[in-house]
């Protein structure tokens, strides 16, 4: 028989450094779990990835447990790195960011990005991340 599920929840935390304190501990804390049993497992998934902002997803059940899954680095944060920019446009459809995507980075950050999504198709993936670069002002070359 499958397990209940208590709670879906999705927590941005630096890679390798989960901690006890908020937004770790407190989130966790509340359904009754044992943060012990997410932290370590956390910190030793995402240890090659120090430092970077990334997107957990675990799953709380009634009996306590809990299951979890890492998303890499978002995808504008890609963007934003690979660009050297701060952020994106305000106004996107009439204000563009002065700096442009080449094929090239955009091949880079959709291969990165591949593993995250629900397709392996590379093409589709550079589809999606050209859509967001879109959504953030900067053109992309090609």
């Amino acid at each position: 028989m499958a397990k209940v599920v208590k709670a879906n929840l999705k927590m941005k935390i630096k890679a390798g450094q989960a901690s006890a304190a908020p937004p770790v501990g407190s989130t966790l804390g509340q359904y009754g779990v044992n943060m012990m049993d997410f932290i370590q497992p956390f910190n030793d998934a995402t240890k090659d990835m120090m430092g970077k902002i990334v997107t957990a997803h675990i799953t709380i059940y009634d009996d306590r447990t809990m299951a979890f899954r890492v998303v890499g680095e978002p995808t504008d944060d890609r963007i934003r790195a690979a660009l050297g920019i701060q952020k994106g446009s305000g106004k996107p459809n009439s204000e563009k960011v002065s700096k442009k995507m080449s094929q090239a980075q955009l091949q880079q950050i959709a291969e990165g990005k591949a593993h995250d999504m629900n397709t392996d198709d590379v093409e589709a993936v550079k589809k999606m991340v050209a859509g967001t670069a879109r959504s953030m002002g900067v053109e992309v070359e090609g």
